[in-house]
């Protein structure tokens, strides 16, 4: 049971949303403890959202002296990935980041 509550605590740390982790806990065996297959397959799970995450966070770290896609039009770069504003009309926030439809 310890084990299974650390687990929580590190995928929380993780940024693994709560509902992901009960999900992933229901699929370990009850009445024992998980074994090393067990984890891996647990860890299997949320490996390609972490690698997405990952590849987010390093977009934004390389671009955050340029323009990132806000659509702010604050900086010279901006009028080179964002000409008059165009990715507004998607919504707000980062679209070339994090598109909400495709620009």
């Amino acid at each position: 049971m310890l084990r299974r509550v650390v687990l929580i605590k590190i995928a929380q740390r993780l940024g693994i949303p709560l509902a992901n982790i009960g999900e992933a806990l229901q699929a370990l065996p009850d009445g024992r403890t998980p074994n090393a297959q067990d984890w891996e397959r647990l860890s299997a799970l949320w490996r390609e959202d972490l690698d997405e995450r990952i590849n987010k966070l390093m977009l934004l770290r390389d671009k955050l002296n340029g323009c990132i896609g806000c659509g702010c039009l604050s900086m010279e770069a901006c009028p080179l990935r964002n000409q008059d504003d165009k990715l507004a009309e998607y919504g707000p926030g980062a679209q070339l980041l994090e598109p909400t439809t495709q620009p």
